[in-house]
């Protein structure tokens, strides 16, 4: 299945660099290797339609005499549909020499779209997510490690990038890791090895009790992530989300006289939905005290608030995260030499790999006309 992704992802973006591309915006690396690759094509075609002739004046005459055919019988209209083959190879040669040429755009940008999201994860690093949270898949890697809620939220993290990576998306991701402050680990990157590098860090037992603010403040968080959002002028673009990791056990209202309803309307008002996973062992919905707080101003984000009370719960709200998550994403792309032999060379194989299936595959296309 995963291969298969990779190969329609491809399929889409040498799609999109061929609608981008101009041929004479394109400059070509190596363009004396194309010429003489046409002209060995051309001399080898030249000296094999001169063998046959040959072959044919000077061998044995084994012709078989035939009656006349009637002139009135005339033409088919659909012989010269048997040259398809030939046709379809035909097209294909200049898009192979082209792609053989190594075209490139230079000082080019581009508006390009792809499937995927901007995300901020943020990841509750607070003493009280050292609280008992036992799994059986989502557990700490590290021996002797405890199975809190901590180390349960960072390995539902890893899962939750690990499926972005094996769906059709190209997200970019932003860690945050808070407590009473929040910090940016790693700001937003489609490298999504770098993420699961970091995650595995701030997942080390050691890295987590050098974490210097042991407090919940998850209106913080919410307020970093938007200004992660403003720092790569993303406010006003769409695609963008939040994923909080949190066990929920924060009360107040305000952070820094500013009320926790006010910090949300930013993400209200730049249209970026915050998704919560509250994540309290054997504590349903409402069972922890400020969830009467946190849900409604969550839910009013456009996002959705899940009480997980255990592992299933976890693994639950990361799938439906996932699913809710599709969208699009518009960037500008600059570069100084882009490759964009891709698409050319995708229609080649197109049209070869067609012509070579009517030719082995439609009796009609087998006969001389």
């Amino acid at each position: 299945m995963v291969p298969l992704n990779r190969l329609v992802s491809f399929v889409q973006a040498s799609l999109a660099e061929w609608q981008s591309t101009r041929l004479g915006d394109l400059a070509f690396a190596r363009r004396g290797a194309a010429v003489t690759a046409l002209m060995v094509f051309a001399g080898l075609t030249v000296f094999v339609a001169v063998l046959r002739s040959l072959r044919g004046r000077l061998g044995v005459r084994r012709e078989v005499a035939l009656p006349a055919i009637l002139q009135w019988a005339g033409r088919s209209t659909f012989s010269l549909g048997r040259h398809g083959v030939l046709i379809l190879f035909l097209i294909g040669l200049p898009f192979f020499a082209i792609a053989l040429a190594e075209p490139y755009a230079s000082l080019s940008s581009q508006d390009v779209s792809f499937p995927g999201r901007r995300i901020a994860l943020m990841i509750d690093a607070s003493s009280s997510m050292l609280l008992r949270f036992p799994t059986k898949t989502l557990g700490p890697k590290e021996k002797g490690t405890p199975a809190s809620a901590f180390f349960t939220t960072v390995a539902a993290a890893e899962i939750f990038v690990r499926q972005r990576m094996s769906g059709r998306y190209r997200d970019l991701i932003g860690l945050i890791e808070f407590g009473d402050e929040a910090y940016v680990i790693t700001p937003f990157t489609t490298d999504y090895d770098n993420i699961l590098l970091s995650l595995s860090l701030i997942g080390d037992w050691s890295e987590f009790n050098k974490f210097p603010d042991q407090g919940t403040t998850i209106g913080m968080a919410i307020e970093r992530g938007v200004q992660l959002f403003q720092a790569f002028d993303f406010l006003n673009a769409s695609g963008n989300l939040m994923v909080l990791f949190t066990d929920g056990q924060d009360t107040q209202v305000t952070i820094k006289g500013t009320p926790v309803r006010e910090i949300l309307s930013q993400a209200r008002r730049a249209n970026i939905p915050v998704y919560l996973i509250r994540t309290s062992y054997d504590k349903g919905l409402g069972a922890v005290v400020p969830d009467a707080i946190w849900k409604p101003e969550i839910e009013a984000t456009g996002g959705r608030f899940y009480a997980a009370s255990d592992e299933a719960g976890v693994l639950a709200a990361i799938r439906e995260i996932d699913r809710l998550s599709a969208g699009a994403v518009a960037i500008k792309q600059y570069g100084s030499q882009q490759p964009r032999f891709s698409s050319f060379a995708l229609i080649a194989a197109a049209l070869w790999t067609i012509a070579a299936a009517m030719k082995l595959a439609v009796p009609y296309f087998q006969t001389f006309p």
